[in-house]
């Protein structure tokens, strides 16, 4: 195992007890979650363009939009009732139900409000390679791995009140063309985050009973926030330097 260097997590750490889990899976948190990305410095500070922006905004929807599709993917991998039930409330979060709104028309919102097509949106048609590539992988990753690491992979929720936090004074600070009326779904987010992430790390301390089942959680988190990180090296490649590849979104001129 490579050098810790916060949380006081030391050099090979053990995954000896529960809490030798929790001390790790946040130190992944704290050293490689998308918070830390290059492009998302920019999308917060202001940095970008409204088109900039769009793409953004346009290629999270795939990934937004696929949530409920993993999540039920997670829900057909538990035999117990008891798991069935407590995770089925995440998709209609995302889905919504007869009446109510749920997060992907939030997301539709700020798609809407930042002057794209919502059936555009919808069909995933301009998005780029790698953000189809991401995602699906990780809807792939629970259907074809364990439970365990199935529920683990969730566990990117720990870390994302703070980016939605910061996502929100930052982008109404920095951007004209940005309502608050927009934010909803990260508003909503701040609530519901913590919620989900409580139950999921619950569930692994409890589940992973040996070190080599809390080292496949650590794995299952690591990948997770590959799907992240690398969904960003795509924007910023398309985006920031310039080399949007064929078929994908290209922004209209201001």
């Amino acid at each position: 195992m490579s050098a810790m260097t916060s949380f006081s997590v030391p050099v090979d750490a053990p995954l000896d007890t529960p809490a030798d889990l929790e001390a790790l899976l946040r130190h992944i948190g704290a050293t490689r979650y998308h918070s830390l990305h290059p492009f998302h410095k920019l999308l917060h500070g202001g940095k970008l363009d409204k088109g900039q922006v769009q793409a953004w905004a346009l290629n999270r929807y795939y990934y937004q939009s696929s949530i409920p599709i993993k999540d039920a993917v997670v829900i057909s991998r538990f035999r117990d009732r008891a798991t069935r039930i407590e995770w089925r409330h995440r998709i209609e979060d995302h889905d919504g139900n007869v009446g109510t709104e749920g997060g992907i028309e939030r997301w539709l919102k700020l798609t809407s409000g930042l002057g794209l097509d919502a059936a555009f949106v919808e069909s995933a048609e301009g998005i780029l390679p790698a953000t189809r590539f991401a995602v699906d992988a990780y809807v792939h990753f629970v259907r074809d791995r364990t439970p365990l690491e199935a529920i683990a992979s969730s566990l990117t929720e720990l870390f994302a009140p703070n980016l939605h936090e910061e996502r929100i004074a930052g982008m109404l600070k920095h951007y004209d063309f940005i309502n608050p009326g927009v934010m909803t779904y990260f508003q909503r987010r701040l609530e519901q985050a913590p919620r989900d992430a409580n139950y999921a790390l619950t569930y692994v301390k409890e589940h992973a009973r040996t070190p080599a089942e809390r080292q496949l959680v650590c794995n299952a988190l690591i990948f997770k926030t590959n799907v992240l990180w690398v969904q960003l090296d795509a924007l910023y490649h398309a985006y920031v330097e310039g080399h949007v590849p064929p078929g994908a979104f290209v922004p209209q001129a201001a």
